[in-house]
């Protein structure tokens, strides 16, 4: 495959990337130890030997070995970089390979949803993991909500669309926003404190002569002390620090309060940040989508690093020495609380926004990257009209590896409003069920679906696959099964489009009322705006379709039984299974005698 060759030139580039870059760490290591160890003995004989060429030479070592600093920060955080570009294509690969995606598998979003189950949308394993690319709570969220609710508004989806497939060919761009989220992760907390932030209000921010105190004090306590330096006379600079301090308790609690929501947030910020300003060179060519999103980043990247920083000097009062020494001379919590409401009046409207704009990049990213690791599958074409529309050429699950995936065609037909699908256990109705509802969801994402070509109508969808009882709730699989039947037909009296995926309803109860209750539940769905696929062992339904022509039409899934071998194809076939293997099988695995019916 192409893009196991790309991922694989990446870990070698990446790989050879870090490794020199982790060399030129260690000279330049090297080289600050000797311009230090230079700056000292320079300043050493300067101070013992008075000599005035010493002096210079100190200053000269010290500013080198300042530079050499900067320079060294500089170099490790290119290597961090570095390190989760190349997790990111190590990620890839092993996707690619049928491993394990390293991103988080989203079984906290599962909740009460009615085809999450049915159709494993969250979970290891899942379509959700299988999409993840997002590294912030924001767009972990954004991607969880495009899931539960696909779009209905046909020109959304092709907006969509058309922005993920921008995306698509722009791999390194993509791997730069997953890895620069990855860098700053969110071990320190969310941001969600910094909404409660934003609305507590300013309090400091508009006292003027709060304003002018906290420029004319620290110019007066500065000199003060170097007064107290010179002379050791330190009443003038008591006086400063006391009135200072006195200025500075008074609003005490309020800085501390703020602290508590903004504090510690340096990571999680930049980690924003980083992501929006990786976006904002994006290329946004034609895809009206991506333009708004670009356009909202790279107005809004800097405002958010400029808080990050403020978050992360408002942390230095943490630091007992700092915040006793700054305090008392610079009346530094001021200075930050002060700064802080400054940033809040200017774009607390705005940063509710920018949150949500990250959200909707990392879910746009994580699109895109399923987009490029599976080429052969197709965006789909939304139909038009009042009609509903979903047939599809060689559909597979995109759950299955390539490898092992069976595809089918399907096209229902304008008339039917019903597909009876038969066939033994193992056969594959289950899985075709699962397969359609899945690509759908996908198509609603404004994804590419697992199919050499498909066409739909934006419709809900509505499921009872795989139905479980409840001991919280005292409720029994039959009853919970009943309630989701019901849920289904409510949900259908809305009048809104929908296709419906059943898989063998009423199995608590005896043959002949499992007949006649199908029946009756089928007669229902029919009357509805929907297209039902109703899988079922139960044959005597099958005589349905001749009662209701075209309406409804049976479908099956045979099993074959070959030199004494039951073989699968997993191909959707017309009419009704006739081949039973459980009797077979019986009599392979011993539990019957052979020869008996």
């Amino acid at each position: 495959m192409v893009n196991l060759a790309f991922y694989e030139e990446k870990i070698r580039g990446y790989n050879a990337a870090v490794a020199a870059i982790k060399t030129r760490i260690s000279l330049f290591g090297i080289l600050r130890l000797v311009v230090f160890v230079l700056c000292v003995l320079c300043a050493y004989y300067a101070f013992t030997k008075a000599s005035l060429l010493f002096a210079p030479l100190a200053i000269v070592f010290l500013v080198s070995f300042v530079m050499l600093v900067k320079h060294a920060v500089k170099l490790n955080e290119r290597r961090a970089l570095l390190k989760q570009l190349l997790f990111v294509n190590e990620n890839e690969l092993q996707i690619l390979n049928g491993g394990l995606n390293r991103f988080e598998e989203g079984k906290v979003f599962a909740g009460d949803m009615h085809y999450g189950d049915d159709l494993d949308i969250f979970g290891q394993r899942s379509l959700y993991h299988l999409l993840n690319r997002c590294s912030t709570s924001h767009g972990r969220e954004r991607l969880a909500a495009v899931l539960k609710q696909p779009l209905f508004a046909r020109d959304e989806i092709i907006q969509r669309q058309a922005a993920v497939a921008q995306l698509v060919p722009q791999a390194d761009l993509r791997q730069l926003i997953a890895a620069y989220g990855l860098l700053h992760k969110e071990e320190e907390g969310n941001l969600y404190s910094v909404g409660q932030w934003l609305g507590s209000g300013e309090q400091l921010d508009k006292n003027r002569l709060l304003q002018a105190i906290r420029w004319i004090l620290p110019l007066y306590n500065i000199p003060c002390l170097f007064i107290y330096i010179a002379t050791g006379n330190f009443i003038y600079l008591l006086a400063g620090v006391a009135l200072g301090w006195l200025i500075t308790g008074r609003h005490l609690k309020y800085i501390h309060q703020q602290h508590q929501l903004i504090g510690k947030k340096q990571e999680v910020l930049d980690q924003y940040a980083d992501i929006l300003k990786t976006f904002a060179a994006a290329d946004a060519g034609k895809a009206f989508l991506v333009q708004q999103l670009r356009q909202t980043a790279g107005n809004a990247y800097k405002s958010i690093g400029s808080l990050a920083k403020l978050s992360s000097f408002f942390d230095q009062r943490l630091n007992l020495l700092v915040n006793l020494f700054l305090n008392s001379i610079l009346l530094y919590d001021l200075h930050c609380i002060i700064a802080l409401e400054q940033w809040k009046r200017k774009h607390s409207k705005d940063f509710p926004q920018w949150l949500q704009v990250v959200g909707d990049i990392e879910c746009l990213n994580a699109l895109a990257s399923f987009a490029f690791n599976n080429p052969s599958f197709v965006f789909p074409a939304i139909a038009q009209g009042p009609a509903i529309i979903i047939r599809a050429e060689q559909m597979g699950h995109p759950l299955i590896g390539q490898g092992e995936r069976v595809s089918n065609d399907f096209d229902p037909g304008a008339a039917t409003k019903l597909l009876l699908v038969t066939g033994s256990n193992m056969s594959g109705k289950t899985t075709f069920l699962r397969t359609l509802g899945v690509n759908l969801v996908l198509a609603q994402c404004g994804a590419p679906v697992c199919a050499a070509s498909f066409e739909f109508s934006p419709m809900q969808l509505l499921t009872s696959i795989r139905v479980s009882d409840s001991l919280q709730e005292h409720t029994s699989y039959f009853m919970a099964e009943l309630k989701r039947l019901q849920y289904i037909i409510e949900t259908l009296k809305g009048g809104q489009p929908a296709l419906v995926l059943i898989d063998e309803i009423l199995r608590g109860t005896n043959s002949e009322d499992k007949t006649y209750g199908s029946e009756q539940y089928i007669m229902q769905l029919i009357k509805y705006n929907c297209i039902t696929l109703f899988a079922t062992h139960d044959l005597a339904l099958a005589t349905m379709e001749e009662t209701y022509k075209g309406v409804i039409r049976n479908y099956c899934f045979e099993s074959v039984i070959r030199n004494n071998e039951l073989y699968f194809d997993y191909k959707l076939q017309k009419g009704i299974a006739k081949n039973k293997n459980a009797s077979f099988l019986m009599k392979q695995m011993g539990i019957i005698e052979r020869g008996k019916a």
